[in-house]
């Protein structure tokens, strides 16, 4: 992918602000892999960039889509595509940035034909429970297993149904296109300690900024909008059914796990070279992603980057 590099991580990990620095002084655009972030609305509970990174450079597939429209990997993929196509038209380097594996997978590597579904088998697998269906899978793709959300039925029962359908692990369903193998870019991460307590801190002002008049506010949410993060924890105490701290306590827990699914994912589904945040400040991780991008697309004779 000519002109195109990944900056990818963990949630809270403070990527969205070094890319818009490294893309302020490249003269670059961004372009968004995040699954909520497309979403418009929900800016509080999403993480969005504030107003004063996005106005430093344009972002793309940052609030694209109303919040009642169904969204997944291969509906971004032609989004991202188009977004990188019109950036690039106009000779400017793109920043993918974000931190939605499946997304970043199908812009990488593209989608294969995955077994239809199955009636029988599915109902078989809906009659189960989360817990009897993460079992399950970890016997037949511990791989996926490892990374996949336990609590997300669908996903569960999905991945099973490929793997019962094919008689091969879901993890084993893509294999590593040549584009894939061409793709630049760097993960971002902190120590555990480090990011829980970043995470903890975005979601207490998360709260003190509005968050929960925002969900209150949000009308016509489709299903894939609804699994945002923190959204259904959110409606139970607007329902009165737990208290605001046990509120805040479960989100942070939830942010938590979901930051060690996605670096799991991220190690393990990509060879991009890692930097250590809580080791390395941000204006020396700014000056080594952009130090990584000129050497990237440097051509002979060319030192437009």
């Amino acid at each position: 992918m000519e002109g195109v590099f990944f900056i990818l991580g963990p949630t809270a990990t403070g990527k969205s602000e070094i890319a818009a620095e490294v893309a302020a002084q490249l003269g670059a655009e961004i372009v968004s892999a995040d699954a909520y972030q497309l979403y418009r609305g929900l800016d509080l509970l999403t993480g969005k960039p504030d107003a004063a990174t996005r106005a430093r450079v344009p972002h793309h597939l940052i609030g694209a889509i109303s919040l009642s429209e169904q969204m997944n990997a291969e509906r971004f993929r032609h989004l991202a595509a188009r977004a990188i196509h019109e950036i690039r038209s106009r000779e400017k380097l793109v920043l993918v940035v974000g931190g939605s594996g499946f997304y970043v997978r199908a812009l990488t590597e593209g989608l294969s034909p995955l077994p239809s579904t199955n009636a029988g088998v599915r109902r078989e697998l809906e009659a189960c429970l989360a817990e009897e269906l993460h079992a399950r899978l970890f016997e037949l793709d511990p791989a996926t297993a490892q990374t996949i959300d336990a609590k997300n039925r669908h996903r569960l029962v999905r991945a099973l149904e490929v793997c019962l359908l094919s008689g091969r692990p879901f993890s084993q369903q893509r294999q590593p296109s040549p584009a894939g193998e061409r793709a630049r870019g760097c993960l971002l991460f902190r120590d555990r300690t480090d990011l829980w307590e970043r995470i903890d801190q975005r979601v207490e002002k998360m709260f003190a900024d509005g968050v929960i008049e925002e969900v209150r506010a949000a009308s016509e949410v489709g299903s894939t909008a609804a699994k945002t993060l923190g959204f259904s924890i959110i409606q139970e105490l607007i329902a009165g059914r737990i208290s605001e701290p046990d509120c805040i306590a479960a989100i942070q827990q939830a942010t938590r796990r979901y930051a060690k699914r996605q670096l799991t994912w991220f190690r393990h589904q990509t060879k991009f070279e890692a930097l250590n945040l809580s080791i390395h400040g941000s204006s020396e991780a700014i000056a080594w992603i952009a130090r990584k991008v000129r050497l990237s697309f440097a051509r002979p004779g060319n030192d437009r980057y």
